[in-house]
């Protein structure tokens, strides 16, 4: 199993730009860029939550675990 973070996807079904969205929440856009990728290996607690807020989702919907052989 792996665990994927799903901001892009939330993102873009929002129309809001990774860059945009990082100018937003006060980030550097580097951040925000490889938590949008598929190769994030670790991210702050604190940092989901400040995403979650801001997306007024919680974080059962920014994360969802995929089955390896899915891919």
């Amino acid at each position: 199993m792996k665990i994927r973070i799903r901001l892009r996807e939330i993102l873009a079904k929002r129309n809001i730009s990774q860059r945009q969205f990082a100018l937003s929440m006060n980030m550097r856009i580097a951040t925000i860029n490889h938590l949008c990728s598929d190769s994030v290996d670790r991210v702050y607690i604190r940092t989901l939550e400040q995403i979650c807020n801001a997306l007024n989702i919680t974080v059962d919907q920014l994360i969802v675990s995929v089955d390896e052989n899915d891919q």
